[in-house]
Parts: structure tokens; C-alpha cells; sequence
């Protein structure tokens, strides 16, 4: 009997986390696996179970449908699992305005859904604009070029419990074309908890019944995936599918890589061919300290999460409402 209850008591303590997986076939797998990788560092002695799930209105290749029928729900399965938090990643945009995304009917119903059943959610990137967008009308604003790179952010006001275990300058990768304006999240009660002189705002947070974190950036990212996006962009620039050469990672390449890579860039420009990828530089390196300290913040930052969930699970009860508009 004694052995049943503790059996119990093992189960309730098990932080119930899904991870809604958006991102473009490309970028699936690896970003399943960061967010994994980032929970199992962070999680330490906390037992944390993850469930995978999809949404249907995401446009996807035959591959890509394939691995999501194998070991990825449909979000409206969601409300089964008991979820404690949720983590929803961004997208690469297709649309001028979120709410003309194929998906955004769905996505929308999901946001409702998660303010009244998850104890925190995470919304990444694109998914963090669909958010503030359908909570509070806050749009996000087009950028003239890409935000990519490894940038400096600074906490602000006091100490944030997320933030716990940080320095007062961290740094993170970020990678979007739209950005949400700081006076506007401000003045709708958004919670600012770092920010970048040269990216914007970074972290930041809004209570409702759950608490939201909003990532602009990505402290889920491998140490190579800009440097793998860089050259997915150089790719497109060479096969015509986009105009202009992809602007380099900011603070993220050495200056002996920087400087490869300017003489890259010249040799693309002048023979524009789809076979010179392969010439791409592959002795790059990167700025080792700034690129450890990331690692090292992310697993911090989701450490706090973690612990902040498992503190509030006897607080509140688990997520009941049952999600139907989601598919």
C-alpha cells in the first residue's frame, strides 16, 4: 500500500510540459530536439515529461507529415494530457500581417486556450507576436532587414524570478524580420526583463490567470544554427530565390571568419551560381565565450521556469477545458 502511494505521489509531481512545434519543415526536427535538450539540462532533479503536438493548418511537405504522424499529437489532444505549461514556437512568416497566416484562426483559439489552462506558456519569436496581437492589438512592425545575430541584452528593473542566477548582461541569439515595439508592450502591461540596444527588446512577460513569457529571440538554439540559417539564406540568394545577399550574424563569427566571409560574399556576387554553396567557408569560428555564456543562461532561464511550474502545481488545478478549434 505504502508502494502505491508513493506511486502516486511520483505521478503528481511529474511537470507536464507540451512543446507546439510550428516551425517550417527545414528546422522541425532540429528545433524538437533543441527545446528537449534545453528541458533535460534544466530540469535536473525536477521530473519533467514532454508531449509533441502539432497543428494541422501548418503548410507541410509529405517528409515532414510523415514524422509528425509518428510521434507528434494534434493540439486539440492537448486538454488529455493534464498539461502543467506549454512551450509554441515561431514560424518563418509567409503573410504581411499574422492574421492573414493560414493557421491563424487556430493559433488564436490556442492562445485563449492557454491562458486558462497551462500554469505558464512560452511563446517563441513569431508565436510571441500572434500572442500580443490577439491578446492586447499590439502588431509587430516589418524590419528593413533581418534581426540575426548574437546580441548583448541587458536586464531591466528588478530582479525577475526567470531571471534568477543570470548576470545583468546576457547573451542570446535572434532571428526575425518583425519586431514589437517596447512603448507599446509597456503600455499594455507587458513586464520588460531584458532588452538589446541593437535588437530591441529580448524577454518579457504578462500574468493572466497563466503566466506568459515572451522569447523575441531563441535561448533554445544550438550553438550552429545561425550559422546554419546564414547558409540556407546564401542558398536562397544563389538559386534566385531571393534578391539581395543575406546579411552576416551579428557578433557572432570571429574577425579571421569575418573576414573569409567577406570574401565569400564578393565571389557570390560576381558569379551568382547555384554550385558555388559548396564553396562555402567551413572553417568558421565563433565567438567562443559569448556562445558558452548563451548555453549557460538558457539552461538557467528554464531551470527558473521549471521550478516556478512545479511550485504552482498544488496551487491551481490541472487544465480541464477541452480544446476543439485547434486542429
Amino acid at each position: 500500500m505504502l508502494g502505491m502511494r508513493d506511486d502516486r505521489w511520483q505521478r503528481e509531481r511529474i511537470i507536464e510540459i507540451g512543446l507546439l512545434n510550428n516551425m517550417p519543415d527545414p528546422a522541425l526536427e532540429a528545433t524538437e530536439r533543441q527545446f528537449l535538450n534545453l528541458l533535460a539540462a534544466a530540469a535536473g532533479e525536477l521530473p519533467v515529461r514532454v508531449h509533441l503536438f502539432s497543428l494541422a493548418a501548418i503548410p507541410r511537405g509529405d517528409a515532414a507529415r510523415s514524422r509528425l504522424k509518428g510521434i507528434y499529437s494534434c493540439a486539440s489532444a492537448m486538454a488529455a494530457k493534464g498539461l502543467d505549461a506549454l512551450i509554441v514556437t515561431g514560424t518563418e512568416p509567409r503573410a504581411a500581417s499574422i492574421e492573414q497566416e493560414p493557421y491563424w484562426h487556430s493559433l488564436a483559439n490556442l492562445i485563449d486556450w492557454a491562458e486558462h489552462n497551462t500554469i505558464s506558456t512560452i511563446w517563441s519569436c513569431l508565436a510571441a507576436h500572434a500572442a500580443v496581437f490577439h491578446l492586447d492589438g499590439v502588431r509587430r512592425r516589418p524590419l528593413t532587414d533581418k534581426r540575426f545575430g548574437l546580441f548583448d541584452c541587458n536586464r531591466t528593473g528588478p530582479a525577475a524570478a526567470m531571471l534568477t542566477g543570470l548576470p545583468s548582461t546576457i547573451h542570446l541569439p535572434h532571428s526575425r524580420w518583425n519586431e514589437l515595439s517596447e512603448g507599446d508592450l509597456v503600455t499594455h502591461g507587458y513586464d520588460i526583463l531584458t532588452r538589446s540596444s541593437a535588437a530591441g527588446v529580448d524577454i518579457f512577460t504578462k500574468k493572466w490567470r497563466s503566466l506568459f513569457v515572451f522569447f523575441q529571440g531563441h535561448p533554445e538554439y544550438d550553438v550552429d544554427t545561425l550559422l546554419r540559417e546564414y547558409r540556407r539564406d546564401i542558398g536562397r540568394f544563389l538559386r534566385g530565390d531571393r534578391s539581395e545577399f543575406p546579411t552576416k550574424p551579428e557578433g557572432y563569427f570571429d574577425g579571421k571568419s569575418e573576414k573569409a566571409l567577406r570574401t565569400y560574399e564578393a565571389l557570390c556576387r560576381m558569379h551568382r551560381r547555384p554550385e558555388l554553396l559548396e564553396k562555402f567557408p567551413t572553417c568558421m569560428t565563433l565567438r567562443s565565450q559569448s556562445v558558452r555564456s548563451w548555453r549557460a543562461s538558457a539552461q538557467v532561464m528554464f531551470k527558473n521556469w521549471l521550478s516556478y511550474i512545479a511550485a504552482m502545481k498544488g496551487v491551481r488545478p490541472r487544465a480541464c477545458s477541452t480544446p476543439e478549434t485547434f486542429k
